[in-house]
């Protein structure tokens, strides 16, 4: 019985120090801490991906992966392995959450398409606008020009008649100098009905323009009403499991598992909001994310 009793408290002894010293082990499995004494890292396994999530298994055990390098690129230290037989679970759960996560990501991805075709309509009508006022400068040129030229004509017109009539060379010209002014007038006029159909046309555009700017500002309203900002988990980690209800990528999801991890290292939030253990994923650097000061500092405390 004594060596019964004695390998018992030895036992005890080792789970009571890796307790103390690497609290992410309670989460393995007895038989792995008896048999792997000296492995530090906390097991893990992908028990559960919905489908309607739109993501493999394999796919959710490569983010995972991606997730714990993150505490290992940050500390230098391996805390986490993968392992189909672990205790721990990570489960993918598809409810309400995400339904309504993808409901907003189609609705806000058709408001910026809205908005990127006002764009490319305004880039448009600028153009237009721009094009109209070169013709109105254009135009105005021109009828400088021939109002100078009919009053040179008509001052010429005036002389001749004071001086008591043209003569027959002069009547001539001053025939073919109307004839000429006569044609510039109509040439003009021409010009000037082409460009109030240009500016009709633009004004056509622009009232197209407001119309669809206040379609995008109904579509953000609805939006807003809609998706009004609430705050929810996630996703949870209750020792036995780490469940995902919501992401909206594949980076933002890969972020969710680290931050559930850090949970599963003991670990509590703090208030950096650019931190991994902040409790809302908004400020933080989804693609290329790294531990923060106050990452690391709750990894000391605990």
């Amino acid at each position: 019985m004594r060596p019964l009793i004695l390998i018992v408290l030895l036992l005890s002894a080792m789970l009571w120090y890796q307790n103390q010293q690497h609290p992410q082990l309670q989460h393995n499995s007895l038989l792995t801490r008896i048999q792997a004494p000296l492995d530090t890292r906390l097991r893990y396994r992908i028990a559960e991906v919905d489908p309607r999530f739109g993501l493999s298994h394999a796919e959710v055990v490569q983010l995972a992966q991606q997730a714990t390098q993150i505490w290992t690129e940050g500390t230098g230290q391996d805390y986490f392995v993968y392992d189909s037989q672990a205790r721990l679970a990570i489960r993918l759960i598809y409810d309400e959450r995400q339904h309504e996560s993808e409901q907003r990501r189609l609705q806000m991805g058709q408001i910026e398409q809205q908005q990127q075709h006002w764009e490319r309509q305004q880039t448009q009508v600028q153009a237009v606008k721009q094009q109209i006022q070169q013709l109105n400068q254009q135009l105005a040129f021109k009828n400088a020009q021939l109002q100078q030229q009919l009053n040179a004509y008509n001052q010429q017109v005036q002389q001749l008649n004071q001086q008591g009539g043209a003569s027959a060379t002069q009547r001539s010209s001053l025939k073919q100098q109307r004839q000429q002014l006569e044609q510039q007038t109509a040439s003009l006029q021409a010009e000037i009905q082409q460009f109030n159909v240009r500016i009709a046309g633009l004004n056509q555009q622009v009232d197209a323009l407001n119309q669809l700017n206040q379609s995008i500002d109904a579509s953000v309203q609805q939006f807003n009403q809609r998706f009004q900002p609430r705050l929810f988990d996630k996703g949870s980690f209750d020792g036995k499991s780490i469940r995902i209800y919501e992401f909206q990528s594949a980076a933002d999801l890969r972020l969710t598992l680290a931050h559930e991890f850090g949970h599963a290292l003991g670990l509590g939030h703090t208030h950096d909001p650019h931190a991994l253990m902040h409790p809302l994923m908004q400020e933080q650097n989804l693609d290329h994310f790294q531990l923060t000061t106050a990452d690391l500092a709750l990894l000391q405390q605990r």
